[in-house]
């Protein structure tokens, strides 16, 4: 996990961030704030340099056609915004309509926290991951909604703390919006709740 960071220059810009407003970081309740940021951005941002489609690598062959609707809703989610980088969390609800091949359930949060995990927008995850699961499972159809509450929305700016940002994010048989109505019923969300 990590692998792509360097704590130590993290910790050094630290330092230099807390001298900057005025702090002193040699102070015994800041000394150690330097490392555990660095450890946070680490595990923040494990994703970078990581291939989310190789969680995909281990599908199971369903046949020709199953039909059937594949639904995991109310995966945790949480990334850091790219512009401030302030955390934003919340769920993701994905579905999908296999073609030839299945994953295992649980594949599709690790993508999900895999793209997560670096700087991003919650409008590119949506669509990452709904292309990853296109690319590597071959669907008829995917659908993506993510809904969050930013932290640059919340705690800076307009200081909206009860927001919620959705964004929707689909491919093949799953464009349409009668498609998308089944599947917004499916996971209890309002039709057309895009952003």
């Amino acid at each position: 996990m990590g692998d792509t960071v360097d704590r130590e220059r993290i910790a050094s810009a630290v330092r230099e961030l807390i001298s900057a407003i005025g702090e002193n970081p040699d102070s015994p309740e800041l000394a150690s704030t330097p490392f555990r940021v660095a450890d946070s951005y680490a595990e923040f941002f494990a994703g970078v340099g990581r291939d989310p489609a190789v969680l995909l690598s281990d599908s199971v062959p369903v046949g020709d056609d199953t039909g059937e609707l594949v639904v995991v809703r109310d995966i945790s989610l949480r990334s850091m915004c790219e512009h401030h980088l302030l955390p934003f969390r919340g769920r993701a609800h994905i579905a999908y309509r296999p073609n030839e091949r299945v994953v295992g359930l649980s594949a599709i949060p690790r993508v999900v926290d895999v793209l997560a995990a670096r700087p991003q927008m919650q409008e590119r995850l949506g669509e990452q991951i709904a292309q990853t699961l296109d690319d590597g499972l071959r669907p008829h159809g995917v659908l993506v909604v993510l809904e969050a509450s930013h932290g640059c929305v919340a705690d800076r700016g307009v200081r909206q703390s009860d927001s919620t940002i959705i964004t929707v994010a689909s491919r093949g048989s799953l464009e349409g919006a009668a498609e998308q109505a089944a599947v917004f019923a499916l996971i209890g969300r309002p039709e057309g709740g895009a952003a």
